[in-house]
């Protein structure tokens, strides 16, 4: 039976009225996407048509999800709420503080000996909050969460960027920070600008070595990194509905790295086996009962240049495999001859290092079984892999039936390395050089979903590649980038010319799922007796002080960093060795913004400090700044804050004394955070008035003291010679924002709101 089967037949219960009165309001048949918006609103029953890319709408999400490293400061923030227990049904999952190096048993060893600390502390608020708790091993979160809680035409959040996975299963699911994630948790409705939508028409049926992931790799290559910003991607046709629920959950996963608000497929049936097959027969017995409604209706995708803001078209039957990188996630190659040219052409290294297969975008049970087949071929027809091999299973479920099943031994024959069912080098959690920094020039190939530098093991000079498992086993058993097993041989251990087959492989497992432990711990029914202990010396942990408001004087601030081009979450507060500081503000404060490329040095943490002239770390700088009381600005490019939803790279310079961040455009979840901590985030109005800004600036907010929903600001810097620019920044608070800036932060405000 499902989790939380009475609030999943509550919301069914709902979904056709507020559907039908959506229709009514709007005059028109709705998308997926927006019968699921409509389905949720905090009023209840829809009383107005809301304007796409415009309107803020308030909306009650059915549940939350927190993976480890961000649900420290997610939980530290709750506890300020005032509030007895969540109030929507919540999971802690416990898969980013798990460091792959030797294999799964003693890197599991590993973390519970280091991180300890951390997960007592996980377990005890989410057994005194009502919170449902997955151990560390349990799995990644968004498989484990497409397993277990993902249901068709619902709504969750989630305190990672890649919580979008579970429009797999039909859902809207959004990617937040943490301080939105309290919001729901406490209670209060959750704002989002309705957002715009962009239809996928999906014709056609893959075939051969093409893969759900080429058909997320395409759209990023058409859409870029930030195309899919302010919007929901909906998948439709017969392409969609031939896929597996677990391909579409790899399609939507990766819908982050397009900025996309989510992304969603209509409820289908792949998606009914997929929850009859993880003993969710209840759920797909209710859904069957209200299906019209959890997909869109059909004169959308009969027209859907008339409903949707932007519509694609891609013809599965004749898409290619392709491989995206290196260091971003939207350049697209095909495989084979293609990648030949670019690559000699851009001096990447051809020969491939590492292959990687897993993460949340491609750890499931099928993409484990068709990596596999090519495996066995190699296997069977004498090879060796020519690159390393890395396997993270994305569930303990998944990893004990691969086992079962002898999937796992088959990689186990090829020397392939068994992490623990966690996130692993994804997210920059791999042992792979004692000195990352000073590590050579190379190829990886991974199926994750980002290859921003240094993403994966700390080494600017890592190339990494995004591919399908299939294609990732393939070059790994080939070891050379440009490898096409389409059309190329490959020598055996004889002397033999051999070609691999196409993959085969299980949409599930043919003698089900099985799973001895799970990993899953129920908080207790009362947890008031609960006692959370924090250390006043620990490293790892500290309550959080609420902010200080930043008030609407703000003069003679200083330019602590104007960042060159791209500046991700990554760039912001990196990842990798500093995720043990995720509950520590001020100890993780130290990373802050020290990968940013400081457009007037070319250097990163070399920053020129106004007080004393000298040039010097990042943090350092700031923390002087601050002593001094001084208020200082980032000003960065465009799409600044792309990629993960920590919020931490929000708090830091807040906490730091940062006061406003003004760029070209901004990444969507990093903008919330910014409002959300009671700062200002700005965009230049001329985006060419970027360039005006000089090292030794000083800025003056004219007209801070009108802030109104719509007014842009006005700026006036002053350089050091004297002379002065005037610069419009415009901002997309509304008055609830507003007051969060006003109060010192969004948790301020529910403090004061929970108290009177």
């Amino acid at each position: 039976m499902a989790f939380d089967i009475e609030m999943i037949k509550a919301v069914y219960a709902n979904v056709v009225e507020r559907v039908d009165e959506a229709r009514k309001i709007t005059g028109k048949p709705l998308t997926l996407a927006e019968k699921i918006l409509y389905a949720h609103l905090w009023e209840g029953k829809p009383t107005k048509a809301f304007e796409r890319g415009k309107d803020y709408v308030d909306f009650a999400p059915d549940r939350i999800a927190c993976q480890d490293a961000t649900a420290q400061m997610a939980l530290l923030q709750f506890m300020q709420a005032g509030k007895s227990q969540v109030a929507v049904p919540t999971t802690v999952h416990c898969d980013h503080l798990i460091q792959a190096k030797v294999g799964a048993t003693q890197d599991l060893q590993s973390a519970l000996n280091t991180s300890n600390e951390v997960f007592n502390f996980l377990e005890s608020v989410s057994n005194k909050y009502g919170i449902g708790f997955w151990k560390p091993g349990a799995g990644i979160i968004h498989q484990v969460v497409l397993e277990n809680y993902a249901f068709p035409g619902g709504m969750m959040i989630g305190t990672d960027s890649h919580t979008v996975n579970a429009g797999g299963l039909g859902m809207v699911a959004i990617g937040v920070g943490g301080a939105d994630a309290v919001d729901v948790m406490a209670g209060m409705a959750w704002e989002l600008k309705f957002p715009k939508l962009i239809g996928v028409k999906l014709t056609g049926k893959l075939n051969g070595w093409t893969a759900p992931k080429d058909v997320i790799l395409k759209v990023a290559d058409i859409l870029t990194v930030k195309g899919g910003t302010g919007a929901i991607v909906e998948y439709f046709g017969e392409g969609a509905e031939s896929m597996s629920c677990t391909g579409k959950g790899t399609i939507c996963n990766m819908g982050a790295e397009i900025g996309a608000t989510t992304s969603t497929f209509g409820y289908d049936v792949s998606m009914e086996r997929y929850l009859r097959a993880t003993d969710r027969s209840d759920v797909a017995d209710a859904a069957n009962g209200v299906k019209e409604y959890l997909t869109g209706d059909a004169e959308v995708y009969a027209n859907p240049e008339q409903y949707f803001d932007q519509v694609i078209e891609i013809n599965l039957s004749e898409l290619s495999p392709l491989l995206n990188g290196p260091f971003t996630p939207d350049l697209s190659t095909k495989v084979g001859t293609a990648m030949t040219e670019k690559a000699t052409k851009n001096d990447w290294p051809l020969k491939v290092e590492w292959g990687l297969i897993g993460s949340c975008t491609n750890s499931s049970y099928e993409d484990l079984s068709r990596a596999a087949s090519i495996a066995q071929q190699a296997i069977d027809k004498g090879l060796k892999t020519k690159a390393e091999f890395g396997i993270n299973p994305g569930s303990e479920k998944v990893r004990y039936t691969a086992d079962r099943d002898g999937i796992l031994g088959v990689f186990e024959q090829l020397d392939a390395k068994i992490f623990t069912n966690a996130c692993g080098p994804c997210i920059g959690q791999w042992a792979r050089y004692s000195d990352p920094s000073n590590a050579p020039k190379n190829s990886i190939i991974h199926s994750f979903n980002r290859n921003f530098a240094k993403r994966a093991d700390g080494n600017p000079n890592t190339h990494a590649f995004v591919a399908s498992p299939e294609m990732v086993a393939a070059i790994t058993i080939a070891g050379r980038l440009d490898f096409n097993p389409m059309t190329d041989y490959l020598i055996n251990e004889n002397g033999e010319k051999v070609k691999l087959d196409e993959p085969t492989g299980w949409e599930l497992p043919p003698k089900g799922f099985e799973v001895k432990d799970d990993g899953y711990l129920a908080p207790e029914k009362d947890g008031s007796g609960v006692t959370i202990k924090v250390a006043t010396d620990s490293e790892r942990l500290q309550l959080l002080e609420p902010f200080t408001p930043l008030g609407t004087d703000i003069t003679g601030a200083k330019l602590l960093i104007k960042a060159f081009g791209k500046c991700t979450t990554d760039h912001i507060s990196m990842a990798g060795p500093w995720l043990r500081y995720r509950g520590h503000l001020d100890n993780i404060s130290n990373n802050c913004l020290i990968g940013a490329v400081n457009a007037y040095n070319m250097k990163t943490n070399f920053v020129k400090s106004q007080l004393t002239g000298e040039y010097d770390a990042v943090p350092k700088t700031q923390r002087a700044y601050k002593a001094a009381g001084i208020k200082t600005i980032v000003v960065g490019d465009h799409n600044y804050g792309e990629g993960s939803s920590r919020e931490h790279a929000a708090m830091e310079p807040r906490h730091l004394g940062v006061a406003a961040v003004l760029v070209k455009s901004f990444a969507r979840i990093h903008e919330t955070n910014l409002k959300k901590q009671g700062m200002l985030g700005l965009t230049f109005a001329n985006e060419a008035d970027y360039d005006l800004i000089q090292e030794d600036d000083t800025f003056n907010f004219l007209d801070l003291n009108q802030f109104a929903p719509g007014k842009p600001l006005t700026i006036e810097v002053v350089h050091a010679d004297g002379t002065k620019d005037s610069i419009i920044a415009n901002h997309t608070y509304n008055q609830g924002q507003i007051e969060w800036y006003k109060e010192g932060s969004a948790l301020n405000l529910i403090k004061k709101e929970n108290a009177a």
